[in-house]
């Protein structure tokens, strides 16, 4: 992205990305777009305020889109299975630890 430019309102600039980062839990679509804006809060410039009503405008294009959980239905009841494991200072010469973890739903 540009760094060039005219600064723009920080509290309104961070406002917008606060928004859509929210959105971020149920729009995975958005996670990397966001990520990108997100470190430009501290001094946002034109072109991040542009590049933020960007992904604004695409929001309002996809309305419908996003992560929905049924609930209720015996037949299609949702079920999320955990599975952890851990290693802790497995590796005797710098005491490092491993831990993995893996989620299906």
């Amino acid at each position: 992205m540009e760094t060039d430019g005219q600064y723009v309102d920080a509290t309104y600039y961070k406002r917008i990305i606060g928004s859509v980062r929210y959105l971020c839990n149920s729009r995975p679509d958005l996670s990397y777009s966001v990520g990108l804006i997100s470190r430009y809060m501290q001094d946002p410039k034109e072109s991040h305020m542009y590049v933020a009503k960007r992904n604004l405008k695409y929001l309002q294009g996809t309305i419908s889109y996003g992560i929905l959980f049924p609930k209720g239905k015996s037949d299609s009841e949702l079920e999320l299975v955990g599975y952890f494991d851990s290693d802790w200072c497995g590796d005797k010469s710098d005491r490092i630890s491993t831990t993995g973890y893996i989620f299906f739903l």
